[in-house]
């Protein structure tokens, strides 16, 4: 994200609790405030992020920080070759006093989830999940189980060109909102966080500035934002250009539209408006598209990637005149 792109929001303005959730988890992360504000918006459209990056960066940090702010249930799964459906989902186990199965839960069975390490583990494994991240419910031996309200899942995984990865199918891909990289922190940042760590880790004492309820009515308030008919136009002209483009040979899915139209409507809310502006969508396409397209071998070959894509079409396309 350039300088120019990033001034196009104050990170000092917006919704109150939003900001608060915000100064929270930065006691932890530090120089991550672009990071946390797309987590919080993927959370607030109910949907789930995975974030892509090198061991050591902060990615299992960030959501057990945003796990304790929340003062939501929280579980981790370590994803890892050996790992079975049912030590993700659950199993039915049968119980000799009432002679019937009672299921047991799995860790899915959580507010909050870290998916850590997800492409470490088989893809029959990762499948488990396709279920839980599109319809917030798991079936178990027939038997179909209501995930918890607020569900939020954080996967994290290494880049595929790590040895002993298995890169998640387009499938699975598409049921993320938003894809993320923390990337190094500067030399000040790493040396602000050198000073945090010095007399303990600063996630032990990390308060819960949230409650359960304050989550679920900013969730209720996101379908409300406001998008203008033209905006909407935009978000399917958009993704409907990477369907017929030479370089892309898997464009995005009607679902990657109502995900760039969603989170478009957090993302506003979060910044303190009830209607959505241009900026907030070209923003966000990125984000929500890069992870969903699968390019041509030629395209890769010349160093061609998802994200200069995306700008390109964006280049072609006029973008409308924001709302008075």
């Amino acid at each position: 994200m350039t300088t120019e792109e990033s001034n196009r929001f104050s990170w000092d303005e917006g919704h109150p609790l939003v900001n608060k959730l915000v100064e929270n988890i930065e006691k932890v992360l530090v120089g991550k405030k672009e990071a946390i504000r797309l987590s919080i918006a993927a959370l607030l459209a109910q949907g789930h992020v995975l974030l892509e990056d090198v061991p050591g960066v902060g990615k299992t940090m960030l959501v057990k920080a945003l796990a304790r702010s929340l003062g939501c249930q929280f579980r981790r799964i370590q994803f890892t070759p050996d790992l079975l459906p049912s030590d993700v989902v659950g199993v039915s186990i049968f119980n000799q006093k009432t002679l019937d199965f009672e299921y047991r839960p799995g860790p899915l069975m959580s507010q909050v989830v870290l998916a850590d390490e997800i492409n470490r583990t088989s893809p029959r494994t990762q499948a488990a999940l396709l279920e839980a991240l599109e319809e917030g419910n798991v079936t178990v031996d027939g038997h179909t189980y209501p995930l918890p309200s607020p569900f939020f899942v954080m996967a994290t995984q290494n880049p595929i060109e790590y040895e002993g990865t298995f890169p998640l199918p387009e499938a699975q891909l598409d049921r993320f909102l938003i894809k993320l990289r923390l990337g190094y922190p500067c030399q000040t940042e790493e040396v602000e966080m050198l000073k945090r760590i010095q007399l303990g880790h600063p996630l032990i004492e990390l308060e819960q500035v949230w409650t359960e309820a304050d989550l679920l009515k900013l969730q209720t308030e996101v379908p409300r934002v406001k998008v203008e008919p033209s905006l909407t136009q935009f978000i399917v002209q958009v993704v409907g250009a990477t369907r017929n483009h030479e370089d892309i040979y898997l464009g995005a899915s009607p679902r990657a539209s109502l995900a760039v139209f969603r989170a478009s409507q957090a993302w506003a809310l979060i910044q303190g408006r009830d209607y959505v502006l241009p900026d907030d969508i070209v923003f966000l396409l990125p984000h929500v598209l890069e992870h969903r397209l699968l390019l041509h071998t030629e395209a890769r070959l010349q160093g061609k990637s998802a994200s200069r894509l995306i700008t390109q079409l964006l280049q072609g396309i006029p973008v409308p005149i924001a709302p008075k």
